[in-house]
């Protein structure tokens, strides 16, 4: 098996806290009718959705926050009947999200074994530590920064080129199956993640000199 010379991550619910959970807390707070929400999701980004969906449009960067924010909230429906307040309605659905410092802890162990990081990241708005990102990854990529998506090829390759390493040379971690199929059709190795310490697993399989997780850390900041 050809070694691995880069690992490349998603950013929410890889990087984070799983997103379903902001995702409910939100829609209990703001009273949705959870069927309304799944309904749309559904439509706007199913493996069959047509091309040019609003969340297809606010991930490559033709839509910003603002306009997406309408254009969802207008296919919402609330416990009271009354309409979806548009207005910082991606910001409520992440409020709950946190960084998860055990796959930062994980990141920064791959380093030091000559490892490349990168980070490939499908954006609904900027929600991301920026500082942070820079600091931990030797190459990022935000669909909306670079008007492509996952799981479309080019953005995989676009990564790719950026880290310097063959797609059989890398490894693609996502907690979205679709993402993973776009990803190994391009040739990369991939690994659904599930919790930090499952992905740590898989990874210490593939990867020389990684470790399990070490006692004492993996506490969500």
């Amino acid at each position: 098996m050809t070694q691995v010379e880069a690992v490349v991550l998603d950013y929410g619910g890889v990087m984070t806290t799983p997103m379903g959970d902001s995702i409910r807390a939100w829609i209990a707070a703001d009273g949705i009718d959870p069927q309304s929400f799944s309904r749309t999701l559904k439509a706007w980004l199913a493996r069959d959705a047509p091309a040019g969906t609003p969340i297809h449009r606010l991930e490559t960067g033709e839509l910003d926050a603002d306009e997406f924010g309408v254009l969802l909230a207008a296919e919402l429906a609330r416990h009271d009947g009354e309409p979806v307040d548009p207005e910082g309605l991606l910001g409520r659905l992440f409020a709950e999200i946190r960084v998860e410092s055990a796959m930062f802890d994980l990141v920064a162990d791959l380093r030091p074994l000559g490892v490349r990081t990168g980070l490939l990241s499908n954006s609904w708005g900027d929600i991301y530590p920026r500082e942070r990102i820079a600091a931990a990854f030797d190459h990022v990529v935000i669909s909306a920064e670079v008007g492509l998506r996952k799981p479309q090829p080019e953005i995989f390759r676009l990564a790719l080129d950026g880290l310097g390493v063959a797609a059989g040379q890398a490894v693609f971690v996502d907690d979205a199956e679709p993402n993973l199929i776009g990803a190994r059709a391009v040739g990369l190795r991939t690994i659904l993640h599930t919790d930090p310490v499952t992905t740590r697993a898989e990874l210490v399989a593939l990867v020389p000199g990684l470790r399990p997780t070490p006692t004492g850390r993996g506490a969500i900041q």
